[in-house]
C-alpha cells in the first residue's frame, strides 16, 4: 500500500507539468506568473551565466583567489540584466515553447540559433510517460524533469519543480549547453565593452 501511495505521489508533479505545458502552448503568461518562482529562477540564471562566463575565460586557472572572486562578482553583475531579460513570464513561455528564447537578444553578429529541439510539448496524457521516465525525484518536495525527454542530456532543459502550499511550482530551469554558451558569449562581449 505504501509503494502504491508513493507511486501515486510521484505522478502529481506530472499533472503540474501537463498544466504548465498547456499554459506554454496557449501563451498563458498569467498562469506562468502564478506557477513560477521568479526570484529563485533569476538567481539560478545568474549563477549559470556567471559560471559559463568564467569557464570560457582561459586565464582563469592562473588567477589568484582574491582576483577570481572579483571576476566572479563582476560576472554576476553583468548577469543580472541578462537574467532580468530572460526571466519574465513571456520569456519563460518563449523558452519552454521550443527550448530557445527568441525574444532575448543573445548576439546579432552570429547566425540565428536553431531552437533547442522540442520544448515542453505534451499533447496527450500518453505523452507524459517519457517525461515520467526522464524525471528524478529529489526527496519529497522536489522533482527535476528533462525537457524534451528524448533529447540528449546536453540538449535538454532541466526543469525543477518544488511543492509549495500543495502546489508544484517551477523554481529552476537548468539551461542546456548551447544556451549557456551563447549567454557566455554575450557576457564576453559585454565585459569587453566594460574594460
Amino acid at each position: 500500500m505504501l509503494v502504491l501511495g508513493w507511486f501515486a505521489y510521484t505522478l502529481t508533479p506530472l499533472w503540474a507539468l501537463y498544466d504548465l505545458a498547456r499554459a506554454v502552448q496557449a501563451h498563458d503568461t498569467d498562469y506562468i506568473a502564478r506557477h513560477v518562482n521568479f526570484h529563485t529562477l533569476r538567481v539560478s540564471v545568474i549563477r549559470q551565466a556567471a559560471a559559463a562566463a568564467q569557464a570560457r575565460d582561459p586565464s582563469a586557472p592562473d588567477i589568484e583567489p582574491r582576483e577570481r572572486q572579483r571576476i566572479s562578482e563582476a560576472a554576476a553583475a553583468l548577469a543580472i540584466p541578462i537574467a532580468e531579460a530572460l526571466v519574465t513570464p513571456a520569456t519563460v513561455v518563449d523558452l519552454l515553447d521550443d527550448g530557445w528564447p527568441q525574444t532575448v537578444e543573445l548576439g546579432r553578429d552570429e547566425p540565428e540559433p536553431k531552437p533547442g529541439g522540442g520544448g515542453l510539448r505534451i499533447e496527450s496524457l500518453r505523452r507524459l510517460i517519457p517525461f515520467y521516465l526522464a524525471s528524478e525525484m529529489r526527496g519529497f518536495r522536489a522533482v527535476v524533469v528533462g525537457v524534451p525527454p528524448e533529447a540528449s542530456r546536453d540538449r535538454r532543459l532541466r526543469i525543477r519543480l518544488r511543492l509549495h502550499a500543495w502546489t508544484w511550482r517551477v523554481v529552476d530551469i537548468e539551461l542546456n549547453d548551447e544556451l549557456r554558451e551563447r549567454i557566455a558569449q554575450t557576457f564576453a562581449r559585454a565585459s569587453a565593452k566594460v574594460r
